[in-house]
């Protein structure tokens, strides 16, 4: 599935169909899954819909018995030896942005 071609509500529909199939592939109730994880009716009905909170998100999927898929939907980034080396233990906390340079007939018209 090419979910570039998707809009945001059309991936937000197709996770829920996704949460709702692993749901009946377990033969489970909403109902029976938001008390075993805590949660309302509402909520779980809200994550089929495509809509909700992660942390909502996060405990379905720990009743469903489907966290490990978590790395499939984001995998851990891995960093090379020689990268490794280069940061000499340093942990990058903030994205620089993008720095756009001004051209010299800018800088002339001032």
């Amino acid at each position: 599935m090419n979910f570039y071609s998707m809009t945001d509500k059309g991936i937000e529909a197709e996770l829920g169909g996704r949460i709702r199939s692993l749901r009946l592939r377990r033969n489970l109730t909403q109902q029976e899954v938001a008390e075993a994880a805590a949660l309302s009716l509402n909520t779980i009905k809200a994550l089929e819909a495509g809509k909700g909170k992660l942390s909502s998100l996060i405990a379905v999927l720990r009743e469903l018995e489907a966290l490990d898929e978590l790395d499939n939907l984001i995998p851990e980034t891995l960093i090379s030896p020689l990268q490794l080396a280069k940061q000499q233990g340093k942990v990058r906390k903030r994205a620089s942005g993008k720095r756009v340079k001004e051209s010299k007939q800018e800088e002339a018209e001032w």
